[in-house]
């Protein structure tokens, strides 16, 4: 159970006995709520940067874009006390870096939305609303009994007055100064202290990413919130509520839980999948080759914020988990080895805002040291002065010489002799342009590295997903050569990271989306699954070849072989006997005429389900049709690479089947990937078909596929 639904339930269950013995309680009638914050994105909708609740569902609240868009607005109950019309509230502008005062005053049936002092808009309501000191204060959620709408940003100070506040006292108030008017309670949260310095509210609990950071606090992550309640009744509750985290109640939801996703027909059972919970995003991060294993680390997100889980595997399909050594602020980033031979992560620190680094500790890679940050300091005036984002870096150790890629829309280089700096800006990682691509496409989630006679520049853009780049790396810059996408229909093939092991094999996984509506993959309790694991290597020809690496071969069982197979021109040849969701197929296809040659998997037996995988001679593309792949959910489009047989070249094709991911490889050349959720439990079968011309099977290999993860 996450940490908010435990704090709501454990709420709820004791509503009976919310006040505190022999706490004094007092009626706050007038009262005026304000925060200084910074919004961290304009288009969120519904969070509070400050509410108080009764707990019998009446709330009031300073809510950021609930009914309109980008607007601050008196957030209530049912609307009871908010203005429903705001098509002449201003729209608030500022940035996720400034801060910004809201005030909302609640005069007996007045009440009056202040910005920075200045009054927005007032009217009239038929009833105010009466709380106490025995309500709940949150930050974040807008309220008690909503389970969605989470308010994101920074909030530098936050105070409650039980008095309506003039407009000159409003004008007045400094951000971390106690004012004339005394509240009757205030958080300032300098120093790292969370509590009221009033001493009304002075329990707190955060959880779901919210933090304190340099005074202020930080609200991010999937659910995050600050609760503040009266002396001894958070304690109170905790004490005498029935949801206690002892071992048998975490034994007992483990074994539920693993029931749970062991019986979901739509998890895959050999692609690598987080072992619990909603990881978005989920990117690979730091994969290294280090004593004699392969080492990956992923993202996950819990209170702390984002972290990286951890795991390493001998046979890069059996993976083993690590406790987690590097938390919170944990964004995307890569591991090199440094001068002394240390394996060390360089990434985004969300938490900082900023690049910078870790040191490994142990061989085990479970203890990490996070250093300083890397973001070179510039002025005003600086040649490179804000020209750069502190965003998804890539950091390698070149001679004696240490370098990073910073990410963004305008990536560029900075270097240092050491790791702890100082950094300086060398400038813009790209020498030039290339046809096809902008050069405002953002280069995220970077990976760099030498592969046959070029460099191979390995990343996303948010928009394409994952995309890679052949060239030169030389005089401190990357000569871009070539471009190509790795997903073209949309971006669910995303967040791309590499590594090299002691076979000399450049090996890549991948984020690939989920594809489904949010409610279902809330409910479904997991989300986060990887590509295969792709090797990469150039051809003679100097372009970029690819396969699956050749340990999934372990997993084969139950092999069975058709050769010779002909398939007449806009026909269907089902294989009664291979059929199943955890496949492996291995077909080769004589040169034909065909418009169309290829296989059919997922099928139901009346064909209302089923997945298309096929090379298409006139659009010269390896595509996946999942038009027609679900009666349910998941996308339904077509995604095509391109690829272009030769004169009398057969078609190789490598097909992959785990539950909802479809992978394809084709001649070493192209792979595809696709998520499909078919919802028929008879969408087993496998046809092979041609269109536009007959075709010949060479030869047809299939396997059944033992799953790798543990559930």
């Amino acid at each position: 159970m996450r940490i908010i639904t435990a704090i709501t339930a454990i709420i709820s269950f004791v509503l009976t006995n919310q006040v505190s013995e022999g706490a004094c309680v007092t009626d706050i009638k007038d009262k005026t709520l304000v925060v200084w914050t910074a919004p961290a994105d304009l288009q969120q909708r519904g969070g509070s940067a400050l509410t108080i609740d009764n707990l019998d569902g009446r709330f009031d609240g300073i809510i950021f874009g609930e009914l309109a868009p980008g607007k601050w607005m008196a957030g209530s109950d049912h609307f009871r006390r908010s203005q429903k019309d705001q098509e002449d509230y201003p729209k608030e502008t500022a940035g996720k870096k400034t801060f910004v005062q809201i005030a909302i005053v609640y005069q007996g049936r007045k009440i009056t939305i202040y910005r920075n002092g200045e009054k927005q808009t007032s009217y009239q309501i038929e009833k105010p609303q009466t709380f106490s000191t025995q309500s709940i204060i949150m930050f974040g959620k807008r309220h008690l009994d909503t389970s969605a709408e989470w308010y994101r940003g920074r909030i530098d100070d936050a105070r409650i007055y039980d008095k309506a506040l003039s407009t000159e006292q409003i004008a007045n108030l400094k951000p971390n100064q106690l004012s004339d008017v005394k509240p009757v309670a205030w958080w300032p949260f300098e120093n790292g202290k969370q509590n009221d310095q009033m001493g009304t509210f002075t329990e707190t609990i955060l959880g779901g990413g919210a933090r304190l950071i340099d005074g202020s606090l930080v609200l991010e992550g999937q659910q995050p919130v600050m609760f503040a309640a009266p002396r001894g009744f958070l304690t109170g509750m905790l004490f005498r509520s029935t949801l206690k985290t002892s071992n048998d109640t975490l034994i007992r939801a483990q074994r539920q839980f693993r029931e749970k996703l062991l019986g979901d027909p739509y998890r895959p059972g050999y692609h690598f999948v987080t072992p619990e919970g909603l990881c978005m995003p989920f990117d690979p991060n730091g994969a290294i080759f280090w004593k004699g294993r392969y080492h990956l680390f992923y993202i996950f997100q819990n209170e702390r914020g984002h972290c990286w889980g951890h795991v390493s595997s001998t046979d890069l399909v059996h993976w083993r988990h690590h406790r987690t050594g590097l938390v919170g602020g944990m964004y995307s980033g890569n591991c090199f080895i440094n001068k002394d031979g240390v394996p060390t992560m360089c990434f985004h620190d969300e938490q900082r805002e900023n690049n910078t680094m870790a040191v490994a500790l142990d061989d085990e890679l479970n203890e990490w040291k996070k250093l300083e940050l890397i973001t070179p300091k510039t002025t005003e005036g600086d040649k490179y002065h804000d020209k750069y984002d502190s965003w998804d870096p890539y950091g390698w150790l070149e001679g004696d010489t240490y370098y990073a890629i910073f990410g963004g829309k305008m990536p560029g280089i900075a270097k240092s002799r050491s790791m702890e700096g100082a950094w300086e800006y060398v400038g813009d990682l790209f020498a030039h342009g290339i046809k096809g691509v902008s050069l405002n496409e953002d280069v995220s989630c970077a990976d760099m590295f030498k592969i046959g006679d070029k460099y191979m520049l390995l990343c996303i853009s948010h928009r394409l997903g994952c995309r890679y780049y052949l060239g030169q790396w030389k005089n401190e810059q990357f000569y871009p050569e070539f471009h190509e996408q790795m997903s073209w229909v949309d971006n669910d093939f995303f967040a791309p990271e590499s590594l090299l092991d002691d076979k000399g094999r450049r090996i890549m996984w991948a984020w690939i989306f989920d594809g489904r509506e949010d409610d279902t993959i809330e409910a479904s309790g997991w989300s986060g699954t990887m590509s295969l694991p792709r090797i990469l290597w150039l051809g003679k020809d100097g372009m970029l070849r690819m396969k699956p690496a050749e340990e999934l071969e372990m997993l084969r069982y139950n092999g069975r072989e058709r050769t010779n197979l002909t398939i007449k021109a806009d026909t269907e040849l089902p294989l009664k006997e291979i059929h199943g969701n955890s496949l492996e197929l291995k077909l080769e296809i004589a040169p034909s005429k065909a418009e169309q040659v290829g296989l059919k998997v997922c099928c139901s037996p009346n064909g209302e389900e089923q997945t298309l995988i096929y090379y298409d001679a006139t659009d010269k593309k390896l595509k996946i049709d999942t038009r027609k792949s679900s009666l349910g959910e998941g996308r339904k489009s077509v995604e095509a690479g391109p690829f272009k047989l030769n004169d009398d070249e057969p078609l190789k094709l490598q097909v992959f089947v785990d539950k909802s991911v479809v992978e394809v490889f084709a001649n070493e050349r192209q792979a595809v990937m696709r998520r499909i959720y078919p919802i028929r439990k008879d969408s087993l079968g496998v046809e092979l078909f041609s269109k536009g011309g007959s075709m010949t099977v060479k030869s047809l290999q299939s396997w059944d596929m033992a799953a790798t993860n543990p559930w």
